[in-house]
């Protein structure tokens, strides 16, 4: 088995090839474009290492890597419209440079070469990963909806938001580690554990991305801090506030997303502090590391295989960017 980073090194020099036409420019380009400034390349990668787990990498890994890497890029494009983000990755997002029309044809040209990418898949055993592809791809577009939805909302539960979240992140992170082990020819109960050991970790990656938003570095956090505040955002860290902050805090927080003053994050901030939202934030994100390990261990295949896996979880729930 391969580390994340050598796996990393090999899928960057596969991928950074221009993965669309040169004309039109002015459309292509913005497409080219997100794919160019940077991203970690968690999941086509994660594909890869799924197909490893089980058997030497298959030239149909690379195909599926890339169609996933294409979809991620796609769904960001289109969520940094909604969201009117104005960075991702540090850089300005495609709709700030090329606007909003570009951006979203840009969305969908790398939609279709996702597609593109999985029709070179091996047609004996396409059927089960384009069935696979296809749920993940419609469940990540009803958790951006759930995910908007929630903003016109007083409240959210705790269970809801972690619906959303399985939806709109995690299962992404899941399908990219079952569709590499299907491809890698493993039994379906090694694929079931293969999924809820993404599933889980995708929880616990969310909880560390809404700690970041709130509490991280921007410089390091490639992203707006506060931004998810700014939103009005129903967060795992909003939620918990809201639920199990004294009700001075919690009214002060229904008055902050409703008036929306200048200093609005600082005193969020302040009472997510005051509340013990970021300890409370670190504890829920280890409940759900340790779920997924458990799922990772079941698999069965020797334990020195999984030990790149685990190297991966433990940066994906501890990196600070």
């Amino acid at each position: 088995m391969q580390s994340f980073e050598q796996l990393l090194q090999q899928f960057e020099a596969y991928f950074s090839v221009r993965q669309f036409p040169e004309e039109p420019a002015s459309l292509y380009d913005a497409s080219q474009y997100i794919l160019g400034i940077g991203g970690k390349r968690v999941r086509p990668v994660m594909c890869l290492m799924g197909n490893e787990l089980f058997d030497t990498i298959k030239t149909d890994a690379w195909y599926m890597a890339s169609a996933i890497e294409l979809f991620h890029n796609f769904s960001l494009i289109h969520d940094d419209i909604m969201d009117e983000a104005p960075l991702r990755r540090g850089k300005p997002t495609v709709h700030s440079i090329h606007g909003v029309n570009t951006a979203i044809l840009a969305g969908d040209v790398t939609l279709t070469k996702a597609y593109d990418c999985l029709s070179k898949v091996n047609p004996a055993i396409l059927q089960p990963l384009l069935n696979l592809f296809n749920k993940t791809a419609l469940e990540v577009s009803e958790g951006q909806q759930m995910d908007m939805d929630f903003e016109k909302r007083e409240t959210v539960s705790f269970d809801e938001y972690v619906r959303m979240i399985e939806l709109k992140t995690s299962v992404l992170l899941a399908a990219s580690l079952k569709l590499g082990s299907m491809i890698g020819g493993a039994s379906v109960g090694n694929t079931e554990h293969i999924y809820e050991f993404g599933r889980n970790l995708g929880i616990a990656f969310q909880v560390q991305d809404d700690y970041l938003d709130a509490f991280g570095d921007p410089a390091k956090f490639g992203k707006q801090v506060g931004g998810d505040i700014k939103a009005n955002k129903k967060t795992f860290l909003m939620i918990y506030a809201l639920e199990s902050g004294t009700q001075e805090q919690q009214q002060q927080l229904h008055e902050l997303m409703k008036t929306n003053p200048a200093d609005k994050v600082e005193k969020v901030l302040a009472i997510f502090k005051a509340a013990g939202v970021d300890e409370w934030a670190m504890q829920l994100k280890n409940q759900y590391l340790e779920k997924a390990m458990q799922h990772l261990e079941s698999i069965a295949v020797m334990s020195k295989r999984k030990e790149p896996l685990k190297e991966l979880a433990r940066f994906l729930v501890q990196r600070d960017y």
